[in-house]
């Protein structure tokens, strides 16, 4: 969230954690929640203007300017200090899921982990400090290999100008493990220093501000790690050829029999940052909470319903839970031992024992077979986690992705699991498992409707990879889903309590009906059942987005913040969406076949490879009744002959060599290919006419001699061709798609489907109506939606669905450059969360 940088030699000692600094937290109104600007200096975009004096507020040659991480505005860094302090998320904050919302589940899973940004093994999830990586062993690595390798000329010159300056460069290690991972920090002091000046250079270099009476200073080359004293401790320093002098900076505790200790509220109601507590040898961790929960006037808490937790800050965040027993002193002695560094920064936090959060915490689980009972998949589960991490809920269970939601009331045990099965397998299928956060749907404030943003990172090259991270930076990043980790069930289940949301898919539109179906499966367990759907065109024919207006596809060139401006601009408008349904003539397993143009046979499409194809390739669900039938939902079109033909061509080539087709340009080339090759080869649709029997709400049409059949939806074909063709006086009604009509028209062969791509002519018109019902004597090719197949003898019906779709569309008006911020153009913020 916040972008934390710091310079290499200060990551010893940066904090990195911000966790806790915006989320939910129970217990507190909306009306009270105040944020403000979260500043970040220098590193702003070259064209950035200040929000307040309206002038060039960047450089290249310095940290200039302060930029706001939440709402991205830009200023000077004297202008600043006159913004106002409260942060409104600027122009995006009616889409803006605020981080208030958001309750992460307190565990020591990495951020990262929870939204599946990166799905990775459990030996590398566990915290690690920058200290492993960068380090002033970098310096002492340097050093040795300075003395190897340099010549001898220069260390005599080096020797010589510190022997002129009568100084010494020294090497101070604050404690064992800071000597074991060969870290340190070198002060030059001068050879005739006291100990007291000494000190105070060791205690500064490792940036610790406490009473130096607390510390010595010892020998770390002696035989018995001597304690150096004055007049001349640096003299007195043991020294080993080849190497600088080198000590420890050591604490007292041989001395010190009490102390202080700070003591942190955590999630507690109280005004107080921290109290500072004296403690001795004989404080347990009990007397310390009923101590902090009287100085915190707490009365309300009694010292059974609290815990505390020592969090060491030392590069990363690790947290451990403290024993009622265990002495907060002895904790600090020994950690000075350690790290005198880390001593400074340990915490003590209260917690209640209770997670205030809820004891609910949710894991997603996937790559399961689909279409199993609950039965089958609880056994599973339990077989793969033991009995010990057995789950104290199952649900909602998406059968025909072979997905689930389980759900356990305490962490320790949740986070066993997830890591148990993350590296489970289940017949050689690694699973997937996210821990999800909550959203309290209590703190969003009216008026604001959060964007759930999907992202299909496979579609158009690595532009989904470009846009996913943009959007993490312009929004809240729990709002923004990687489909390729789970597909949009655990972006709705995150959502399921919003009442009124929407949503944007980045991808083609294969993409767009894989959302819309999960919408269907999962609408009824949902507070919004059917959420606006906002469209930014990656795939390759893109038709849907076109007749939205979102464009022939995203280049890469458009802003991302003008895409969400978009978003919030656009109207709601609704989208039939139909039930195509195959009733074979015989009754075996084999009434649907994939096969290539040739007659070759591909593949059986029953149930469970229409399912799996789904979740694989993000295309709209088929589903299987009880007498064999196959169902699909279709939002775009339904073709049967030569267009499907072609399309069935283009889908078993991409199969064979998926790599070969990451560009639009390159998928339409292979289209043409195609298509001469039809035009001088054998023609397996040729009398089509006479093989397929057409009734339109009722009435038998008498179809012209045609070799393909195309039943339109939407007014957008074959990526952006109208088949139906302009506007003219016959017998049709002027179409739509929200009119619960559809347009049957025929193409008689390849060149009429060229020229009806380029624009040239249109298609011949059929029909027009509400329920279509087609019969086909012998196999021909169909697709749906994209999605083709050769389908044997069977009638087929097309009757509208009861399931309607909410979508987005973009408003005609062009949007004029703009800064690269996300406030209004005038400077001013949004209106305030608080109204």
């Amino acid at each position: 969230v916040c972008e934390y940088y710091v310079h290499i030699e200060c990551q010893d000692f940066a904090v990195p954690d911000c966790k806790e600094n915006a989320t939910y937290l129970p217990g507190k109104s909306l009306g009270l929640v105040y944020h403000e600007h979260h500043w970040r200096e220098g590193n702003l975009p070259s064209n950035s203007k200040c929000a307040l004096c309206k002038k060039t507020c960047w450089t290249s040659e310095c940290l200039s300017g302060y930029r706001c991480e939440w709402c991205g505005i830009t200023c000077h860094a004297l202008c600043h200090i006159n913004i106002p302090q409260e942060c409104t998320f600027g122009i995006l904050e009616p889409i803006y899921l605020p981080p208030h919302a958001v309750s992460i589940p307190r565990t020591e899973v990495p951020m990262e982990a929870i939204i599946g940004v990166q799905v990775r093994r459990k030996e590398t999830m566990s915290p690690r400090s920058i200290s492993d990586d960068f380090s002033s062993s970098d310096n002492k690595r340097n050093e040795e290999y300075s003395q190897s390798h340099g010549s001898s000329r220069d260390r005599e010159k080096q020797n010589k100008e510190k022997e002129d300056r009568d100084e010494e460069v020294i090497k101070v290690y604050d404690g064992n493990n800071s000597l074991r991972r060969g870290i340190f920090q070198t002060i030059v002091v001068p050879r005739q220093s006291s100990l007291e000046q000494v000190l105070v250079q060791a205690l500064k270099a490792f940036r610790i501000t406490s009473n130096p009476d607390l510390f010595h200073l010892t020998d770390l080359y002696s035989p018995n790690e001597t304690r150096l004293q004055d007049p001349t401790p640096v003299l007195s320093l043991h020294r080993i050829e080849g190497k600088r002098p080198a000590m420890f900076l050591r604490f007292k505790d041989g001395e010190n029999d009490s102390g202080t200790v700070r003591v942190y509220p955590g999630k507690l109601q109280v005004a107080q940052a921290y109290c500072t507590l004296p403690v001795d040898s004989n404080t347990t961790v009990a007397d310390l909470i009923s101590m902090a929960l009287k100085r915190f006037n707490c009365a309300s808490y009694n010292t059974e319903d609290c815990r505390c937790s020592e969090v060491l800050l030392d590069g990363g965040v690790t947290e451990r839970v403290l024993s009622w027993n265990e002495r907060p002193w002895e904790i600090m002695k020994q950690l000075a031992k350690d790290s005198i560094r880390q001593m400074e920064l340990m915490r003590f936090y209260l917690q209640l024992k209770q997670d205030p959060h809820g004891p609910n915490l949710a894991l997603f689980v996937g790559n399961l077979p689909p279409n199993l009972s609950e039965r089958n998949y609880e056994n599973i589960l339990t077989d793969l986690l033991g009995k010990e991490n057995k789950f104290s809920k199952i649900g909602p269970i998406y059968y025909e992705y072979g997905s689930m939601v389980i759900t356990y009331e305490d962490s320790e045990k949740a986070v066993r699991a997830l890591y148990t099965l993350r590296e489970s397998k289940f017949e050689d299928k690694h699973l997937l498992v996210m821990l999800l956060p909550n959203i309290e749907p209590s703190m969003v404030p009216a008026g604001v409707q959060p964007l759930l943003v999907f992202v299909n990172v496979k579609s158009g090259g690595c532009q989904g990879l470009e846009l996913i991270s943009s959007f993490r930076k312009l929004l809240n990043p729990y709002q923004v889903f990687d489909l390729d980790n789970g597909g949009p069930l655990p972006g709705l289940y995150v959502f399921r309590n919003i009442q009124n949301y929407k949503i944007l898919v980045c991808g083609g539109d294969g993409t767009i009906g894989w959302v819309l179906q999960c919408l269907d499966n999962v609408g009824q367990d949902s507070q919004c059942s059917s959420p606006a759907c906002a469209i930014v065109p990656l795939g390759t024919g893109n038709d849907l987005a076109r007749v939205l207006r979102w464009g022939p596809g995203y280049t890469g060139g458009e802003d991302p913040l003008n895409l969400l401006r978009d978003v919030i601009d656009a109207e709601e408008i609704r989208l039939d969406r139909w039930t195509v349904v195959f009733h074979p003539e015989d009754k075996s397993d084999d009434s649907i076949k994939q096969v290539n143009s040739t007659g070759k046979k591909r593949q059986k499409l029953s149930k469970m490879k229409v399912t799996n194809e789904q979740i694989k390739k993000t295309v709209v669900a088929g589903s299987t009744s009880g007498d064999n039938s196959q169902i699909f939902v279709m939002n775009n079109y339904f073709g049967i002959g030569i267009d499907a033909d072609l399309c069935l061509d283009f889908h078993n080539a991409r199969e064979e060599n998926p790599n070969k087709f990451n560009s639009r340009l390159h998928n339409k080339g292979v289209y043409v290919k195609m298509g001469l090759r039809k035009m001088v080869g054998p023609k397996m649709c040729k009398d089509l006419h006479k093989e397929v029997r057409l009734e339109v709400d009722g009435k038998l049409v008498e179809l012209p001699q045609v070799e393909g059949i195309i039943i339109l939806n939407i007014l957008s074909w074959g990526s952006g061709a109208n088949p139906w063709g302009p506007e003219k006086e016959d017998q049709f009604s002027k179409p739509n798609h929200w009119d619960g009509m559809l347009e049957v028209v025929g193409v008689t062969g390849v060149v009429h489907l060229g020229q009806i791509q380029s624009g040239l002519r249109s298609a011949m018109r059929i029909a027009q109506g509400g329920h279509i019902k087609i019969h086909l004597h012998s196999d021909i090719p169909v697709q749906v939606d994209g999605e083709p197949w050769v389908q044997s003898p069977c009638d087929v019906v097309v009757l509208k669905s009861a399931l309607k779709a909410t979508m987005l569309k973009k408003n005609k008006f062009k949007r004029r450059p703009t800064e690269p911020n996300i406030m209004p153009t005038n400077g001013e913020g949004g209106k305030s969360t608080d109204d």
